[in-house]
């Protein structure tokens, strides 16, 4: 049984998100807390196995709760993953959040489905961040991509996708291989030519070799930081899902990092030109 504590300083909101996981079997709502103080008590207390952390409350924020439970887990217990829910707008604490250690980030506009399939997915101990979490992510990335003062976009247009493909909204540049696979699958769609990156925004070098990644392991990680999944990774560069699965633990190890999004904080931290 999922054990998840609501933690919104609304009744009406932790109300619903009650009635949507009580009729699901293997999920337990065993408490709510209506800010801050309350929920690092409760999860002291109650030892959930999730909590669904708003971000804006009265007394301590979300944010600053979510690091008080991590920081200091009850003992023989492990720490709780935290999923944060939010109204569309707030994107901005995400990387706060992130930092924070949450495990997932999730809209309050998702659909009832996304968002019991979300505490399931922190339950198994992975991480996720909502669709239209992970595009609002993207458009800022692209946005300050062009923010030091040079133009946006690969044709001076200053806008962050410039005249080129998607792959501009993120800083960093994928892997020649995997350029390559892409143009060589559909030339017409707007990728990059063969032989060459479609973006001209890297992971740091000296980064990437700091910490003894390979080239296939940095290909991965750009990808990775893309938001590809490992089946579309193993598509992009003809390999099996099983190998990308063992490179991504590999790269999640050598970066010191707990999940994929740690992993693509990581990229973003070490981005350079």
């Amino acid at each position: 049984m999922i054990r998840v504590l609501l933690v919104d300083d609304q009744a009406l909101v932790r109300s619903g998100f009650r009635i949507i996981l009580s009729v699901e079997p293997d999920i337990e709502v065993v408490g709510e807390a209506a800010d801050g103080l309350e929920a690092v008590a409760l999860a002291a207390e109650l030892r959930p196995d999730v909590i669904c952390m708003d971000v804006e409350m009265p007394n301590l924020d979300g944010i600053a709760a979510t690091r008080r439970i991590l920081s200091e887990p009850p003992t023989g217990s492990e720490p709780p993953a935290v999923l944060v829910l939010t109204t569309f707008g707030h994107e901005e604490y995400l990387f706060d959040a992130l930092a924070a250690g949450v495990s997932g980030f999730l809209l309050k506009t998702a659909r009832a489905e996304q968002f019991v399939d979300a505490v399931r997915t922190l339950a198994a101990g992975h991480a996720l961040l909502g669709p239209d979490v992970t595009r609002a992510v993207m458009s800022r990335a692209a946005e300050g991509a062009g923010g030091s003062g040079e133009p946006g976009g690969a044709d001076g247009s200053g806008e962050p996708g410039g005249s080129g493909g998607t792959d501009r909204t993120l800083p960093i540049t994928l892997p020649r291989s995997a350029a390559n696979a892409r143009a060589g699958a559909d030339p017409g769609a707007g990728g990059a030519p063969a032989g060459s990156a479609p973006d001209d925004h890297t992971i740091d070098p000296a980064a990437l070799d700091s910490v003894g990644l390979t080239e296939r392991e940095r290909e991965v990680l750009a990808l990775i930081a893309l938001g590809r999944s490992n089946a579309e990774i193993a598509c992009e560069l003809f390999l099996g899902e099983a190998t990308i699965k063992t490179h991504v633990s590999k790269i999640l190890q050598k970066l010191g990092a707990r999940d994929r999004i740690q992993a693509v904080v990581w990229a973003h931290t070490h981005g350079g030109r």
